[in-house]
């Protein structure tokens, strides 16, 4: 309070002085005062006394005496002694007649009036103390709620915080008002004087709001004294967003402060900040929505999905032809475009319909826009004669559904233009202008990578599938034992490895195979291709189910361990660290046996494979870590036999494969299948396996093609994640007539009349032009069968798409075709029964072996015979005529 450098401290000083002076005077006027009063006293008690002594009874008389002087003088000098008086009056003294006969003088001494004066002077002092103190007291109370009021300001800084706040309040573009609480205007700055058009007198003579000629709803805001946050009111022709808050809270009188925002004028501003949101807004989105699938027709969909309607009405896709097969287009105007997407209008009502080929004049702005590699621009298609030379009825249809806006903007990645994106404005939006070209660019231009990454996969795709169809069997063996559907489907995630294989065998029998390989793409492919190529090489063997798995269970195990040991050379010569391989468990289920990572084997495989016999209707299956098979009774009986499970291919080891036997009727259908068909991502392998049985279950006259098409019709999912590998064979029986079996015993003198009941059996048959060829292979067989073999000896005669002849016996030792020297009695017969069958081999059995022969049913039109046996026999000049 008592710093002078501040408002309250200067006040102060200023007041105490003023208070001093004012104390000091007021004695002074006291003193004098009382001094002019004492004196006035004296003067007049003197005046009494004169008076009083000239009118005494006795002064006349003495004064006419003789000796005036002798009878008065005594008793004056008495009265001025006692009365000790210093100041004398004079008064005359008179007669009757009014003359003037003497003159008394009396007065008063003037140090009495000083002595009275001085004794006053404690009391006046007193009173000017506590005068003195109780000012101070006052203004000390003043200057502290002064000073708490101004902060302790100096008035340097408290005018330069005046101008600076007036200077702010009058420069905001915001109008600020204060109103009392009985609803006057006390304060209005420049805006908002202007924005309600206040006079000039409103805040000096503290009108009332009532009185200033404002919107009703406006006025009864600013008075009601409720607070109010964005409140949009009409004030004239302007839209006024007013806030209104109380100032008593913040310690100043009660009323409330508020402030105006014009809102039409900030409606362009607002406008364009929530256009940009929106557009930041619609790229992320895209960034979600484009390129969920690497397929490239969807792709293009999912970027007209995005942009309409949040930055046009319609949008058109057309993506170039070579981009739709995987390969690297080639820019020009005049390349052919195939229109992916059409969304905002149905597709009956656009120029060009998804799947039309599109050649774009040159000129047009989408030619244009594909040549220059930029966006096009044309803001009113009502005067652009360009955009009409494509097709004059069409776009006036165009204009007619009211479009007026275009850009046109150039699909590109990577440097490569892949199409064209053509953005449409109706009037109902604004029109494209110069600002959206930048923001279509963008668009397209994240659109344009997936589109890429999807033509790639395409190409990969398309490579993938071609090697993958390539590998598998392009047509089926003709055989008489299964009539044999299929169907192929590739997952859209990539190609992967399942296969199907049907194998004809010696004896008019049937191998039917269905593989899967664990992953997708081209390695995938040529895995399967490997293990096709294997089951072919072991299936020539004529091997049984269980040994043909495990001799591909050890192949697949030994090119797993040479790739692998591939790859630890590899990593070791990069200095890297080699991760030990995990092998996936040994389950049905191929998806959930993944390869490591950085392997290139076949870990993972599985496979299924029976072998049909037609003659007693047998099926013999074995599967390495494959779903069993399904098998459909003429009755419409739907059952799952159970096939022992051995583990996926290259994990077996030392476990062996069991085999299972079935026995089919005539017209039963054996289903084979890969796990992609009843399992997948959204449905287990036990609800896939019951919607597979009331497929089959529901038509049980169906063709095998008829059921394949059936089952994929009810089981295939919109999207499948695995391939699929279906094949459905139809059992068909030899039927007796067409088998012919005799048992031979050890004499060799049994070999003719097996001999004859054999081509009595070719007459019935109608096959007398085989008699010749049938004779001599049967001579040779069964002889060497007697010589070398043992009981029991059987000969079977089928006849089928070619005539068969079995000869069996109790030894598993085989014939080997060779070269008989020309001291050799014997060795020449094996020769001549490979020269005059079509084929022949050794197919073991439990109980020995069988050699087995076929003849082409059309041999006695390629004329073989004897004339035939004397040119195959000319062929070796070291052996004996005949």
């Amino acid at each position: 309070m008592l710093d002078v450098r501040s408002v309250a401290g200067q006040v102060f000083v200023l007041q105490l002085a003023l208070a001093v002076l004012l104390v000091v005077a007021a004695v002074l006027a006291l003193v004098f005062q009382a001094q002019d009063a004492t004196v006035r006293e004296a003067r007049q008690r003197s005046i009494v006394g004169a008076e009083t002594f000239a009118h005494a009874p006795g002064t006349l008389t003495a004064m006419k005496s003789a000796h005036p002087t002798a009878l008065l003088q005594p008793q004056a000098e008495s009265a001025r002694k006692h009365s000790g008086l210093g100041l004398n009056t004079v008064t005359p003294v008179v007669d009757t007649g009014h003359h003037v006969v003497g003159r008394v003088s009396a007065g008063i001494r003037p140090a009495k009036a000083d002595e009275r004066i001085a004794g006053q002077l404690p009391l006046l002092l007193g009173s000017a103390a506590g005068a003195l103190l109780l000012t101070v007291a006052g203004t000390a109370l003043v200057n502290r709620r002064l000073r708490r009021q101004t902060h302790g300001l100096d008035p340097a800084a408290m005018y330069r915080m005046y101008d600076h706040h007036h200077a702010v309040l009058h420069a905001v573009r915001e109008g600020v008002l204060i109103v009392s609480s009985d609803g006057r205007l006390l304060l209005a700055n420049d805006e908002a004087r202007r924005l309600l058009e206040l006079p000039a007198d409103a805040e000096e003579n503290r009108r009332p709001i009532a009185d200033l000629g404002l919107e009703p709803r406006l006025s009864a805001l600013l008075t009601s004294g409720r607070e109010a946050t964005d409140e949009v009111h009409l004030s004239g022709d302007r839209l006024l967003a007013v806030n209104v808050r109380p100032t008593a809270p913040y310690g100043g009188p009660a009323g409330s402060a508020v402030t105006l925002r014009d809102t039409t004028e900030l409606r362009a501003l607002t406008g364009r900040a929530a256009v940009a949101q929106e557009r930041l807004r619609l790229i992320h989105d895209a960034g979600l929505r484009i390129g969920t699938t690497l397929d490239v027709g969807r792709t293009a969909a999912e970027l007209a999905d995005v942009a309409v309607p949040r930055f046009a009405d319609v949008v058109t896709v057309e993506l170039l032809e070579p981009v739709l097969r995987g390969d690297e287009p080639e820019s020009g105007t005049t390349a052919d475009l195939r229109r992916m997407a059409v969304r905002g209008v149905p597709q009956e009502s656009a120029i060009y319909q998804v799947g039309d080929v599109i050649r774009f004049v040159p000129g047009t702005p989408m030619a244009a826009s594909l040549e220059s590699r930029r966006p096009v621009l044309v803001d009113d298609l009502r005067r652009s004669d360009t955009w009409r030379r494509q097709d004059l009825e069409g776009t006036q249809r165009v204009l007619d559904a009211r479009i007026r806006s275009l850009i046109a903007v150039p699909l590109q990645a990577r440097g490569v233009v892949l199409g064209l994106a053509n953005f449409w404005r109706s009037d109902h939006a604004d029109d494209f202008e110069e600002e959206d070209l930048s923001f279509a660019e963008e668009l397209t231009a994240r659109a344009a990578i997936s589109i890429d990454n999807a033509r790639r996969y395409t190409r990969e795709h398309t490579t993938a599938v071609t090697l993958q169809r390539s590998l598998l069997p392009q047509t089926l063996p003709e055989q008489s034992a299964l009539e044999v559907a299929h169907r192929y489907l590739p997952a859209q995630a990539g190609v992967g490895g399942d296969w199907f294989d049907v194998i004809p065998l010696p004896g008019a029998r049937v191998a039917l195979v269905v593989g899967d390989v664990v992953g997708h793409g081209l390695h995938a492919a040529a895995t399967m291709g490997r293990l096709r190529t294997a089951v072919h090489n072991f299936s020539a063997l004529d091997l049984p189910p269980d040994e043909l798995l495990s001799h591909l269970d050890e192949l697949v195990s030994h090119i797993d361990t040479d790739e692998a040991r591939a790859a630890s050379r590899e990593a070791g010569g990069r200095g890297e660290g080699v991760e030990e391989t995990v092998r996936p468990g040994t389950g049905s289920d191929t998806d959930r046996a993944r390869p490591d990572a950085g392997r290139t084997g076949i870990t993972g495989a599985t496979c299924l494979y029976a072998i049909y016999e037609p003659v007693a209707g047998r099926v013999t299956l074995a599967r390495a870590g494959h779903p069993g098979p399904a098998v459909v009774h003429p009755d419409g009986a739907v059952t799952f036999p159970e096939v022992p499970v051995s583990p996926p291919l290259g994990l077996g080891g030392s476990v062996p494969v069991e085999t299972a036997e079935l026995t089919l009727p005539q017209g039963s259908r054996l289903v084979l299948y890969t796990n992609g068909l009843v399992e997948d991502r959204d449905r287990d392998i036990g609800t896939g396996l019951d919607q597979l049985r009331t497929v089959l279950a529901t038509g049980a006259d169906r063709t095998p093609e008829q059921t394949c098409a059936a089952v994929l019709d009810a089981m295939l999912s919109e999207h499948p994640s695995d391939d699929i590998a279906l094949l459905v064979a139809r059992t068909h029986l030899l039927g007796p007539s067409r088998v012919a079996e005799w048992e031979v015993s050890s004499d060799p003198a049994a070999v003719a009349p097996v001999r004859a009941a054999c081509l009595r059996t070719l007459e019935s048959w109608g096959l007398e032009a085989l008699e010749f060829t049938t004779e001599l292979i049967l001579s040779e067989l069964i002889t060497n069968a007697i010589r070398y073999g043992a009981q029991p000896i059987r000969v079977r005669l089928l006849h089928d798409r070619a005539l068969i002849c079995e000869v069996s016996d109790g030894t598993s030792a085989s014939p080997h075709l060779r070269r008989a020297a020309t001291t050799d009695e014997g060795g020449r017969g094996l020769f001549l029964v490979a020269q005059f069958a079509q084929r022949w081999g050794t197919r073991y059995t439990p109980g020995g072996k069988v050699i087995w022969t076929e003849q082409s049913l059309d041999e006695g039109r390629l004329g073989r015979g004897p004339d035939a046996a004397d040119d195959v026999l000319d062929q070796w000049d070291d052996v004996p005529a005949l």
